[in-house]
C-alpha cells in the first residue's frame, strides 16, 4: 500500500531544460460530445485531465515559500455530476502568515438547446472565502451554467509560506480520472521523503536536473524536477466500516528530512529517530513536564484512594473520580497547553489535559502507567517508517496492573474501565514512558463487544404474544447503549421512546440494571405484548424476533474493495427465542437454518431451529473474531451479510391446525 521514494540531489549530471507539462487549455469538440466514460459507464462525471505543479521559490514578499498551480478539466454527464462543479480550496492560516489563492479562472463549455457551442466564464464576484476556524479558511466557487453534457475547466495558484509542509497530491477522487499528473521542483537545499500510498501504480515517474533554478540573495541551487503521472484511475468509493479515506486513496505524500539554510549554511535534520522524539517529549512543557507532577497529584488523590488496598481498586477509584471531575472541552491533541493544574482547577480541559492528569495521578498512587500516543480513525494511520510527531493527535493512559494492561480515556463519563472509544482503535499506538524507550502497541486487538437478546414468549389463543425480552450488553456495546439511554432526561422517557419505535409491540413493564455501574454488563428486561395478526390477512399470525437493530440492507455493495473492513473490535451478537404455542397452533413457516463460516476462523453466522410438541427454540449468532478483514476476505463478508439480511427479514407464520 505504501512505497518510499527518496528525493535528493546526490549527483549532478548534464543540465536539462524543464518545462511544466500542463495540458492544453480550451474547448475540445470530442470532450463536449462524449456521452459516457467507457471504463466506468456508471460515472456521473470524470476528470478528463488534471495537472499540478509545486515549486519551492522566493515569493513576492521576498520569503521562501511554496508556489502551487492547479489546472483541471471535468466532463459532467448528468445532474448527479453537478457536485463536481462546486470547487473548494482549503487555505491554511498561521498566527502571522497565511496562504494566498490567486489567479482563479473557470469556464463551462456546453451545447445550447439549438446544438450550438457556448462557453461561460466564472464571474470573480462569485468567488467566496469562508473562515472555518482560526487556522483554516476555504475558497469556494461554482462553475457557471452547469448542465448534463457540459465540460468545466478551472485553474488557480496557491502561494504558501509553509514550505516545510510540501503539497501532497491525491491521484484518486470520488469520480474517475482519465489522467492525473503532478510535477515538483525541489532545490538542493531541501531533502524530502516521498511516499506513494494506495493500490495503483504510477504510469509515469521521471526525474531530471534543473540548473540554478533557485536564486536568492546570492545563494544558488540546482533543483530536482520530478514528474508523477497516473492514468485510468478508478473512483474511490467509500463504504461502511473503514478508517480515514486518506489511508487508502492513491496519493503521494512528502515529508521533510533535512534542509540547509541557503543564507547561513546551517543544516537542520527534521526527521529524527524515536530516541530523539522520546527525549523531546520528556522535556516538553505540555507533555513530559506534566507527567512529572506526581507530588501535585498525590496530594489530590490520597483522599480518593484512602482505604483502597489493591492497585485495581485504587486505579478504578482514580479513573471514576477524574471522569466526574473533568468536562471535556472538545479539543484533542497530545500536549497540555496550560498545564494539568490549571485544567484541574477549571474542571475542564482537552484530551491531553484530562488523560495526562490521569496518567500522573495513577503513577502518584503507585500504579505503573504510561502514555499512549495515537491517531484517531478520522485522522489517519501513522507512518511507522520514521517518526512524524504530527501523525499523532490523541493520548490515552496504559495502566499496568497485575501483569495486564488497561487502556483508559477519562474524557467520557460513560466509558467503563479498560474500554476506549471506537475513534481510538486505529492501527498502532506509541507508548511513551519517562524511564524507558518508547515502543509500539497494536490497538485493533484491544477490545471485544457482545450482546445477547433472550426472548421467552407465549402465543395466546387471542393471537397476542406475551412474554419477556432480556438484553445484556458487554464491552463497547454496553457503552453505546448507556449513551443512547442517557440522551433522555430519564429512563422512563427512554422506555416511552422505545415503545413508540417498536411496531406492534407494547411494553408493559421494564427494568434496566447497572445503568451507572459502568464495569458491569448493562441489562434490560421488558415484559411485552405483541400483536401478531397480519394486517393483510387476519387468518395468519406473523412474527419476527429481530426487534433490535434489524439488518435490512447489506452494507457491502462493491464488486471489489481495495481497502480493509475495519470494525475496530471483535464482536459477538446472539439471539435466543423460546416460543410456547397453544395446542391448536403450529408453525407454518419456520425460520431458515443457516450455517456460514468465514475463512481462517474469522467468524460465522449460524441459526438453529428446534421444535418439540408445542414449543420451539430459535437461536441466531453473528460472530466476528477479528477487528480487521482484508480486501481478499471481502467477498466472504459480503455473502455472510446476504444471509443475515435474508434471515432477518423473513417472518415466522403461525396457523391453526
Amino acid at each position: 500500500m505504501k512505497k518510499l521514494l527518496l528525493i535528493t540531489l546526490l549527483s549532478f549530471g548534464l543540465q536539462h531544460l524543464s518545462i511544466a507539462q500542463d495540458f492544453k487549455e480550451g474547448f475540445v469538440q470530442e470532450e463536449v460530445d462524449m456521452k459516457k466514460y467507457d471504463k466506468d459507464t456508471a460515472a456521473h462525471a470524470v476528470f478528463l485531465n488534471e495537472f499540478g505543479n509545486s515549486r519551492m521559490d522566493v515569493t513576492s514578499d521576498d520569503r521562501i515559500g511554496l508556489i502551487y498551480n492547479y489546472h483541471a478539466k471535468i466532463k459532467i454527464f448528468d445532474n448527479k455530476g453537478f457536485s463536481s462543479g462546486t470547487i473548494e480550496i482549503p487555505v491554511h492560516n498561521g498566527d502571522n502568515v497565511t496562504e494566498e489563492v490567486t489567479d482563479i479562472s473557470g469556464t463551462t463549455y456546453y451545447k445550447d438547446d439549438n446544438g450550438l457551442m457556448q462557453k461561460l466564464d466564472l464571474d470573480p464576484k462569485k468567488i467566496f472565502k469562508v473562515k472555518d476556524y482560526k487556522y483554516q479558511s476555504t475558497i469556494k466557487f461554482a462553475l457557471p451554467g452547469l448542465r448534463p453534457g457540459c465540460v468545466i475547466e478551472f485553474r488557480y495558484r496557491l502561494t504558501s509560506p509553509f514550505w516545510d509542509n510540501f503539497r501532497k497530491w491525491e491521484f484518486q477522487d470520488d469520480i474517475p480520472k482519465i489522467y492525473s499528473q503532478y510535477e515538483v521542483h525541489i532545490p538542493g537545499f531541501w531533502t524530502f521523503n516521498a511516499s506513494l500510498r494506495g493500490p495503483y501504480k504510477l504510469t509515469k515517474n521521471s526525474s531530471e536536473l534543473e540548473r540554478e533554478c533557485f536564486t536568492s540573495h546570492g545563494s544558488k541551487s540546482d533543483c530536482s524536477h520530478l514528474v508523477y503521472g497516473m492514468k485510468d484511475i478508478p473512483a474511490f468509493v467509500e463504504e461502511d466500516y473503514m478508517t480515514s479515506p486518506k489511508n487508502f486513496l492513491s496519493a503521494i505524500y512528502f515529508e521533510l528530512v533535512e534542509w540547509t539554510n541557503p543564507y547561513t549554511g546551517a543544516k537542520t535534520r527534521e526527521t529524527k529517530e524515536w530516541k530523539d522524539i522520546d527525549h523531546q517529549l520528556k522535556i516538553e512543557d505540555g507533555f513530559g513536564s506534566q507527567l512529572k507532577r506526581k507530588d501535585l497529584m498525590k496530594e489530590r488523590m490520597d483522599p480518593i484512594i484512602a482505604g483502597k488496598t489493591t492497585e485495581m481498586d485504587k486505579a478504578t477509584a482514580i479513573y471514576a473520580y477524574l471522569q466526574k471531575w473533568y468536562k471535556w472541552n472538545d479539543y484533542i491533541g497530545i500536549s497540555s497547553s496550560d498545564g494539568i493544574k490549571r485544567a484541574m482547577d477549571a474542571h475542564t480541559g482537552s484530551i491531553a489535559d484530562i488523560n495526562l492528569t490521569l496518567i500522573t495521578a495513577l503513577n502518584a498512587a503507585g500504579i505503573n502507567t504510561e502514555a499512549v500516543l495515537l491517531s484517531t480513525r478520522e485522522h489517519g494511520n501513522i507512518n511507522t517508517l520514521y517518526p512524524v510527531i504530527s501523525d499523532f493527535n490523541y493520548v490515552v493512559a496504559k495502566a499496568n496492573i497485575d501483569g495486564k494492561s488497561y487502556y483508559l480515556d477519562a474524557s467520557d463519563p460513560l466509558l467503563s474501565f479498560g474500554v476506549l472509544p471506537l475513534k481510538c482503535l486505529n492501527d498502532k499506538g506509541r507508548v511513551i514512558s519517562l524511564d524507558k524507550p518508547s515502543y509500539w502497541v497494536e490497538l485493533s486487538t484491544l477490545q471485544k463487544t457482545s450482546e445477547i437478546h433472550t426472548l421467552d414468549l407465549t402465543l395466546l389463543d387471542n393471537g397476542k404474544i406475551k412474554g419477556t425480552i432480556t438484553n445484556y450488553y458487554n464491552g463497547y456495546k454496553a457503552y453505546t447503549q448507556r449513551k443512547a439511554i442517557k440522551k433522555f432526561n430519564s429512563v422512563d422517557e427512554y422506555i416511552e421512546d422505545l415503545d413508540g419505535k417498536l411496531p406492534k409491540i407494547k411494553i408493559l413493564k421494564s427494568n434496566i440494571s447497572n445503568l451507572d455501574s459502568l464495569n458491569q454488563p448493562l441489562g434490560e428486561i421488558f415484559e411485552v405484548e405483541i400483536d401478531a395478526y397480519d394486517n393483510m390477512n387476519k387468518a395468519r399470525l406473523v412474527f419476527n424476533p429481530f426487534f433490535w437493530e434489524k439488518r435490512t440492507t447489506n452494507p457491502f455493495k462493491l464488486a471489489e474493495r481495495d481497502y480493509p473492513v475495519d470494525w475496530g473490535m471483535a464482536s459477538d451478537n446472539r439471539l435466543v427465542l423460546n416460543m410456547h404455542l397453544p395446542a391448536q397452533y403450529v408453525i407454518e413457516t419456520p425460520p431458515q437454518v443457516v450455517a456460514f463460516a468465514l475463512p481462517n476462523s474469522g467468524g460465522m453466522f449460524v441459526t438453529n431451529f428446534d421444535s418439540h410438541d408445542n414449543e420451539f427454540t430459535f437461536s441466531n449468532m453473528t460472530r466476528f473474531t477479528k477487528a480487521i478483514y482484508t480486501p481478499e476476505e471481502y467477498p466472504y463478508l459480503k455473502e455472510l451479510y446476504n444471509k443475515i439480511v435474508l434471515t432477518e427479514k423473513t417472518d415466522m407464520v403461525f396457523k391453526k391446525k
